[in-house]
């Protein structure tokens, strides 16, 4: 097959549990600084990897501050929970980090699934997953016209916004919201009506499998699937030259994030490559990478040095 148009994206998501401001600060300088196309990080109040009271920075803010710090990364949440925020004020929200970055904003949002700190933070829950689904949809629409439209409002039951304006209007014509999940029956129609991009992970059945059941919804609905961007979860990888020194390095990440062994993929560049050519030849054209504290450096380098110059010699090779 012939090389993605726009060509293949590497991104890091930097975890905001267990870290250290100073720490978290400079690792989305360094991915800035080695070329990365973009930049995540949680929308978590509680560690989500270890124990769930340990030390945890919010998102919004740390965008923000990474914003100001880089130059050339896009920067979003992945992603944001939905239950957190009135989605009129994240689509406020998302507007503003769009100036404060020069136009690099994404708006990542999903329904949201971690109990415990909905619970300890008051913050509603819903009685089910499709209660919040319903939630979802009803935001994502609202979000959609906060940021294309001059004056929206809520169509839904759950959210109350009247004729709201958004005022600046964002700098990117159109800022991307991307989603992620992957239910099949409620998020992924969310996705085929409003998604400017859409992410997921894991192995390549499930992989296809879930692009198949989008591509019917967007069939459905009417949309185009090609406007659709495709991130893909690349795991929580630790690069060395042997299996056998990644996974020694990884056990300080393990210790740091209290954990009793490291349990992310340990893999030379190769390894990496191969475990994520299937889905990048399906179209998965966007990976980003989790990368907990403490952050590795040899990693990072070695995704951009070693294996993305692997994956796109290998996708820009003709197919028989």
């Amino acid at each position: 097959m012939s090389s993605p148009a726009g060509g293949l994206k590497l991104g890091v998501l930097a975890w905001n549990q267990f870290t250290d401001w100073p720490s978290l600060r400079d690792v989305g300088v360094l991915v800035d600084e080695l070329g990365y196309d973009s930049l995540w990080t949680w929308d978590h109040l509680y560690p989500i990897v270890g124990d769930p009271e340990g030390p945890m920075f919010e998102g919004y803010m740390t965008l923000a501050a990474w914003a100001t710090l880089t130059k050339r990364v896009t920067l979003g949440l992945m992603v944001g929970a939905n239950t957190f925020r009135n989605p009129a004020l994240v689509a406020k929200m998302a507007t503003t980090l769009d100036h404060i970055s020069g136009g690099r904003a994404y708006l990542g949002i999903g329904g949201a699934w971690f109990e415990a700190e909905h619970t300890a933070f008051g913050i509603p829950f819903g009685g089910s997953p499709g209660e919040r689904l319903r939630w979802f949809d009803e935001a994502v629409e609202l979000m959609r016209g906060m940021l294309h439209d001059h004056r929206t409002s809520a169509r839904g039951t759950f959210y109350q916004a009247r004729d709201v304006v958004n005022n600046p209007r964002p700098l990117q014509e159109r800022l991307p919201i991307l989603i992620g999940g992957s239910g099949e029956r409620k998020t992924l129609n969310t996705v085929a009506k409003y998604a400017d991009a859409w992410n997921t992970g894991g192995g390549i059945e499930r992989v296809q499998q879930k692009e198949e059941v989008l591509r019917r919804w967007c069939e459905e609905v009417g949309r185009d699937e090609s406007e659709i961007e495709r991130t893909l979860q690349g795991g929580s990888v630790v690069i060395r030259d042997t299996v056998e020194e990644a996974q020694k390095a990884g056990e300080a990440i393990a210790q740091q994030n209290g954990l009793d062994g490291f349990n992310g993929p340990a893999e030379t560049p190769e390894m990496t490559a191969e475990r994520l050519l299937p889905q990048i030849e399906l179209g998965f054209h966007h990976v980003y990478f989790d990368v907990p504290a403490p952050y590795d450096r040899e990693t990072l380098e070695r995704l951009i040095s070693d294996v993305k110059p692997l994956l796109e010699r290998a996708i820009a090779k003709p197919t028989a």
